[in-house]
């Protein structure tokens, strides 16, 4: 479980204050050192001095040491006295260095766990980082292949686009070519009609002259009827009738030819045939 973030930046922060104030504890020890020596040299030189001082003031005395003798030279006593005082600082600072040293190893040994830990993280990250390019490359690939894909339906897109464009001429030519048609068909269809109304004029007016001839055709066979019946009648006038019969048969000759022209269908006379052009266009 991670820890708070306010948590992580104290123990962050504290670690910043430990190094900055321990980066010269180092230097600091050495004076220490160096210090407490001096001051051990110091106090060695005081007690020479002090020693070559009392041999100074009592000459009678010897510096050279004499085996087995009941009293000690005070300049060796002197150095001695040295010599203890520089061996306890030793053993101090032997004791120190090995405390330093223990504290050292235990540093190590955490080091080393925390190297431990830190090269566990590592390759937890290059692992991550592996799998993380791969799927780089992989999205780098299906980028490639969208664009891929992409550039080809702009292409069909772009095809499309002009096949509409052409499709869209081809209508509006067609368009205007029925527009066109259109109007032929309603002059076509107007000319048709003009020519079924004259047809239907010109039968109009056959009909009219089929029914003039009829009446007169009636109206010269009743004559004739008459004729025949009054010379029968007056046989006196038979001759006058007769000739008068033969004059109104050779006068009426011409419209006889003329209604014979005409041609009969059961004992009723017919239109005049035409020849009649019936095609829509007139």
């Amino acid at each position: 479980m991670a820890e708070p973030s306010w948590q992580e930046t104290l123990r962050l922060r504290l670690a910043e204050r430990n190094a900055r104030e321990s980066a010269f504890a180092p230097i600091i020890e050495q004076y220490r050192r160096l210090a407490q020596q001096t001051k051990l040299l110091k106090e060695r030189n005081a007690s020479l001095l002090r020693a070559v001082g009392s041999v100074k003031g009592n000459p009678s005395s010897s510096t050279v040491f004499v085996p087995g003798a009941s009293e000690d030279n005070p300049v060796r006593a002197a150095y001695m006295a040295s010599l203890e005082s520089q061996i306890s600082s030793l053993r101090d600072e032997l004791a120190t260095v090995y405390k330093t040293q223990g504290q050292n190893a235990q540093r190590l040994l955490s080091m080393n766990e925390t190297l431990r830990e830190k090269e566990e993280l590592a390759r937890i990250d290059s692992e991550n980082y592996r799998k993380t390019k791969d799927e780089i490359a992989s999205l780098k690939r299906k980028v490639d292949q969208h664009a891929e894909l992409m550039a080809e339906k702009d292409r069909t897109v772009q095809i499309l686009h002009d096949e509409i464009s052409t499709l869209q001429l081809e209508l509006g030519q067609i368009e205007e070519r029925n527009q066109t048609l259109t109007k032929d068909n309603a002059k076509l269809l107007q000319r048709w009609l003009d020519a079924k109304q004259a047809e239907a004029n010109k039968m109009n007016e056959a009909n009219e002259f089929y029914e003039n001839m009829r009446s007169r055709h009636e109206a010269v066979l009743n004559w004739r009827d008459g004729s025949v019946e009054e010379v029968t009648a007056d046989p006196r006038n038979s001759a006058d009738t007769t000739s008068q019969t033969s004059e109104s048969v050779s006068g009426k000759g011409g419209r006889g030819e003329e209604r014979q022209t005409i041609p009969m269908k059961d004992g009723i006379q017919s239109p005049t045939s035409q020849t009649l052009d019936l095609t829509p266009n007139g």
